[in-house]
């Protein structure tokens, strides 16, 4: 079937699928390879159909997604994937994030694996004698999942004249907001644990009456990771500024990292995450490669039936997600 005489409906939002994923079985992309619609996704050439742009000096306004019944099944997956866009653009999750679960209920229950320090060391074993195991099993409490989400309100008449390349970056905003408060889900799970019994450790520094850090107290927390490795640390901008005005963060090559890339790096090697999720008293700590999953109930959701209907203010737009607990002694928190 041609891109260009399929029916649009609101039904192909309620297939199990995304809708883009419901175009790409009725319209798939291997059949425009060597074509000049080749690169685009289905929902793409939808766009290309009806003549609508999305960004650009020529961007479209709003009305243009309404111009048939048709094109208005699109809107609400530009609506979606303006906000994920927003939420890659203010992505930090992929900074400490594991592993990602997709699920299609809301409860989920993870699994967890406990070594002992036997455990963590693999001894020679001889020949006919028994191999040592490693007990892998489902944690006790579920996982909480969390909506976020925003309610978008503003009115059909307000914005069908405005063009799309501005409303987009509305929409952006939305999704930076979104992925903000995930990350701090994500922190408070680090921290305080998922329910299971697992919240992160804690390191006090000796002086907490100034709240001061030396690196001494770095190369200590440091330590206190092993067998797994200090990545990657969390801390709230007055912290961070703290460390960053140590004297060992000022060495020649974390500053040339610092002010040719601008991400920071801590001497003894770990990435710096800067988030006001995180109290100004503590660092967060923690090996990134094991230390949390990510559950995912679906993707970005729009109410579809409102913005195809115009029916624009007071349609929510929403993400909902939780995160789970490897292995707990691969976060830790530095109290200062």
């Amino acid at each position: 079937m041609a891109f260009d005489s399929l029916r649009l409906e609101k039904g192909l939002y309620t297939t199990g699928r995304s809708f883009t994923g419901a175009l790409e079985a009725l319209d798939p992309s291997e059949q425009y390879k060597g074509t000049a619609l080749e690169g685009l996704d289905a929902y793409q050439r939808q766009l290309k159909r009806f003549d609508i742009r999305i960004s650009g000096p020529g961007s479209s306004a709003v009305e243009k997604f309404f111009a048939t019944t048709d094109s208005a099944a699109l809107f609400p997956e530009y609506v979606s994937r303006a906000v994920r866009q927003g939420m890659e653009e203010a992505d930090l999750l992929s900074s400490i994030v594991a592993a990602t679960t997709q699920i299609d209920s809301l409860d989920y229950r993870s699994i967890e694996s406990v070594p002992t320090d036997a455990d963590r060391v693999l001894s020679p074993v001889a020949e006919g004698a028994f191999i040592p195991e490693t007990q892998v099993r489902t944690q006790e409490n579920l996982v909480r999942l969390h909506k976020r989400g925003r309610m978008l309100t503003a009115s059909y008449e307000a914005i069908r004249f405005q063009k799309l390349d501005l409303f987009t970056i509305t929409l952006k905003q939305i999704g930076a907001y979104i992925a903000r408060m995930q990350f701090a889900d994500a922190v408070d799970t680090l921290r305080n644990g998922d329910g299971n019994n697992n919240a992160a450790a804690v390191m006090n520094v000796a002086d907490t009456t100034n709240h001061t850090i030396s690196y001494d107290d770095l190369v200590d927390f440091w330590n206190l990771f092993s067998p797994y490795s200090l990545r990657t640390m969390i801390a709230s901008p007055a912290t961070l500024a703290k460390l960053l005005k140590l004297p060992a963060f000022q060495d020649a090559n974390a500053g040339f990292s610092f002010q040719s890339t601008g991400k920071m790096i801590t001497p003894i090697g770990a990435q710096l995450l800067r988030s006001g999720a995180v109290a100004d008293d503590e660092v967060i700590g923690l090996d990134n490669t094991c230390a949390l999953e990510m559950i995912k109930a679906g993707d970005v959701t729009t109410e579809f039936d409102k913005l195809i209907d115009r029916q624009i203010e007071r349609a929510a737009i929403t993400a909902t997600t939780g995160f789970s607990k490897i292995f707990r002694d691969a976060s830790r928190v530095l109290h200062i």
